[in-house]
């Protein structure tokens, strides 16, 4: 006799008449227990003692992410801009920063596209809202979240091409680099489109539970761990010519230089995300979402 509600939190299932249901507060939720000392109750008469805390750290959550993304934009269309506007910074490995930071550029924007479309409103139903539009923002913001982790794994393949091939020209192979930084993602996304479209097309597709996830989350960790591994090379083969007695000094400052920007780049290479690589989604929650969402958007 119950209807299926959203209640802003949680997706409650329709029930008989006579009988009820409880739906366990968001695990989440744990980090409010030390500060009210209280156990927090799970049945859904008591639902109002969980949804002011889950709103107010989703709220808090959205303005620092909003925050980062917003500073993230600015200083990337300064970037841009520099490398664009004077000559003497045209070349393969700025073209291939440009591209790269252009990645985050739609990743920022793709974030604020689905706020907008999904959160605005907090009157819509999201366990019945499954809209083109919807559709159409998660498939932008998964597409733009792939190039961003493929345009790091380019990053790193050109600094261990630079290491190994000294005398290469590396203008040949740009070209590469664009087709697995924007090719890959575009054809991982539509096989994705495709498969959510003729066998889950049920609900806006930004459910992690689905098993048709994969098909995104795959090729992610595979981008991490191939550049988790090159940049474990890219370390070792610097150590190996900083100590080879074989090099002039001139070289040696030269690696050293090389050296201390590599380390700078352990962000940018994306090394920080083995950390949540392996986990479940549903494993520290809070801890994913404050690393991914509020440190991703500042990267």
């Amino acid at each position: 006799g119950c209807l299926t509600e959203w209640d802003g939190v949680s997706c409650w299932s329709a029930v008989p008449i006579g009988q009820s249901r409880a739906v366990a507060c968001p695990d989440i939720l744990h980090v409010f227990k030390k500060s009210k000392g209280a156990h927090l109750p799970v049945h859904p008469t008591s639902l109002h003692w969980c949804f002011p805390f889950q709103k107010s750290y989703f709220v808090t959550l959205k303005v620092l992410y909003t925050c980062g993304y917003s500073t993230s934009l600015a200083a990337l269309f300064l970037a841009i801009s520099i490398f664009s506007c004077f000559r003497k910074l045209h070349c393969t490995r700025n073209s291939i920063h440009i591209h790269f930071f252009t990645s985050f550029i739609l990743r920022g924007v793709a974030v604020f596209i689905k706020d907008t479309i999904l959160f605005s409103d907090e009157s819509i139903d999201h366990c019945t809202m499954s809209t083109v539009n919807c559709k159409a923002a998660i498939a932008f913001f998964q597409y733009s979240v792939l190039a961003n982790f493929y345009w790091l794994l380019v990053e790193g393949m050109y600094l261990q091409t630079l290491l190994l091939l000294t005398f290469t020209s590396d203008k040949r192979y740009i070209w590469w680099y664009i087709l697995i930084g924007w090719g890959v993602p575009m054809l991982t996304v539509c096989v994705w489109v495709v498969t959510r479209l003729r066998y889950d097309n049920h609900g806006c597709w930004d459910d992690y539970s689905s098993l048709y996830w994969w098909v995104i989350k795959a090729p992610i960790l595979l981008a991490i761990f191939v550049n988790f591994l090159i940049f474990l090379n890219v370390t070792r083969m610097l150590a190996q010519k900083i100590r080879s007695p074989d090099i002039g000094k001139n070289y040696k400052q030269q690696y050293m230089r090389l050296t201390k920007s590599t380390l700078l780049l352990i962000p940018l290479f994306g090394v920080h995300y083995m950390v949540f690589a392996l986990f479940p989604e549903n494993i520290s929650v809070d801890a994913r979402l404050y690393f991914e969402l509020v440190f991703g958007s500042y990267q």
